[in-house]
């Protein structure tokens, strides 16, 4: 049995989106199509891990497909391919078509394999290929401006502010994605070699080292900052939440937009963001391509080199101003 891929998305990391299904709503699929769908979203979540963001992402691709058909037995290239054109002729981007044709390959694979289908439709669906877009990413000075905000705000040792400083120091100096911040537990630290093991895509684990500011920070967190939000029913997360719950992503993207909106002319950006950075930052820097594909967690070495495109941009805007023939 072959691996079901992992749903499309932008950059490896970004979330999908939630589509509704086609432009105006779709029914959602009732009697025994309802019942494939949702085998096949027990199947992505039991067998494959994927994320419940993932399966929910699925499942709205998949209810506007589905809605149209009584058997999924009837499901062909040509109905699949109309699918496409009606969404296109509604406007929907190259980058939306191209992952609702993903998952549609994905399931009609899944649904040939369990015998839904004599054949695989998808297998022959081909998809306008999304351009790689990468939200705008902060540059040195900015991410500067921002920390110094960060530790100024926690000067004083509030808790909150504590626990604020930290998370932006850690997501900006691992580049780990939200997901895995918020699901790490303290006994994932390991203080003496400044690493921390992360469970990414896939329930893959892998450890990502930070530096001497991120120590700091984390420091001061679990020394002072955590042990005041901590109650007796708290679990062993890192990152407490101010009720003593584990931290939601939410509240770790609302801490990064109100770091970020702190500095002046810093486009607006969440989590990751700082992980767009960080990539983006180390590159120029001259870090290996290969560090940065491993500190990230990317599947694909294409996936992390989308962000030499960044650099590469910077890189002719500096000749074109310095070099006398440019």
């Amino acid at each position: 049995m072959s691996p079901t891929p992992p749903h499309p998305a932008a950059p490896d990391g970004v979330p999908p989106a939630d589509p509704p299904g086609p432009p105006g709503g779709a029914p959602e699929p009732s009697g025994p199509v309802a019942g494939v769908l949702d085998g096949f979203l027990r199947h992505l979540a039991l067998e494959r891990g994927r994320s419940e963001h993932t399966v929910r992402a699925y499942r709205g691709d998949l209810t506007g497909l589905l809605s149209r058909v009584e058997d999924v037995s009837a499901l062909d290239l040509g109905l699949l391919r109309r699918w496409l054109a009606e969404g296109h002729a509604a406007g929907l981007g190259r980058s939306t078509l191209a992952r609702r044709a993903a998952a549609a390959r994905t399931f009609t694979a899944w649904a040939h394999r369990a015998g839904h289908l004599a054949a695989d439709p998808g297998a022959l669906l081909v998809s306008p290929r999304p351009r790689p877009a990468l939200p705008d990413v902060l540059d040195t000075a900015e991410t500067g401006s921002l920390f110094a905000a960060a530790v100024a705000g926690a000067a004083e040792g509030e808790p909150v502010a504590l626990r604020d400083l930290a998370v932006v120091e850690l997501l900006y100096a691992t580049g780990v994605r939200v997901g895995e911040l918020c699901g790490a537990d303290v006994d994932d630290v390991d203080a003496g070699r400044r690493a921390l093991r992360v469970l990414g895509k896939g329930n893959k684990e892998r450890t990502v080292v930070y530096g001497v500011p991120a120590a700091r920070a984390l420091d001061r967190w679990l020394d002072t900052g955590r042990p005041a939000l901590a109650r007796s029913a708290s679990p062993p997360a890192l990152f407490l939440g101010a009720r003593g719950g584990r931290i939601d992503p939410r509240i770790v993207r609302e801490i990064v937009h109100s770091a970020v909106a702190a500095v002046p002319g810093a486009p607006d950006t969440g989590p990751h963001g700082l992980r767009h950075a960080a990539a983006t930052h180390m590159l120029a820097g001259g870090a290996d391509l290969r560090y940065v594909q491993e500190l990230l967690g990317h599947a694909k070495l294409a996936t992390t080199q989308l962000y030499t495109h960044v650099t590469v941009e910077r890189l002719k805007v500096v000749h074109e101003q310095a070099h006398p023939r440019a």
